[in-house]
């Protein structure tokens, strides 16, 4: 299985980046990831949160036309425990699922154009985060799972 997160704009903390690497690295010895960064929308202060969220669906839009599952990260999506969780990517990995598509919204969360191509939401805790912040809790917690899965000592009940 093929796993890959979609993100808007560059990160630019270069400590987060930095962590970001560190997980996506490890993250190759267990399945292919990739990470697809989308262009900043620009004039976005001249924007309403909707048309930033509709200008962001827009370009998110035509790299989800595939057979793979897409979910988006976002605070109201599905609570998992990180064995929840890595249990949910086995089954995933089991049940033949090609790809799973992990996307990451910009600061005003979704448009509901991404929401109805979507095959769920998950949450990565219920406090909110900076969408760059995300990118590397995601990592972490997706690399975690590979380990889980694996029965490797990285994760600790």
């Amino acid at each position: 299985m093929k796993i890959t997160l979609i993100v808007t704009g560059k990160t630019d903390a270069k400590w987060l980046q930095e962590g970001m690497e560190v997980y996506f690295k490890r993250l190759k010895h267990y399945l292919p990831f990739t990470l697809k960064v989308l262009p900043d929308i620009k004039n976005s202060r001249n924007l309403s949160q909707e048309q930033q969220k509709d200008m962001e669906a827009a370009q998110m839009l035509p790299h989800l036309e595939t057979t793979g599952e897409v979910f988006l990260l976002d605070e109201g999506g599905a609570d998992y425990t990180s064995r929840e969780f890595s249990a949910f990517i086995e089954k995933k990995m089991i049940t033949s699922c090609r790809e799973m598509i992990f996307v990451i919204g910009g600061p005003f969360g979704f448009s509901p154009k991404l929401e109805q191509v979507a095959s769920g939401k998950i949450s990565l805790s219920r406090l909110t985060f900076s969408h760059q912040m995300v990118r590397l809790l995601f990592a972490e917690q997706l690399y975690r799972a590979m380990t889980i899965i694996k029965g490797e000592s990285y994760h600790n009940d």
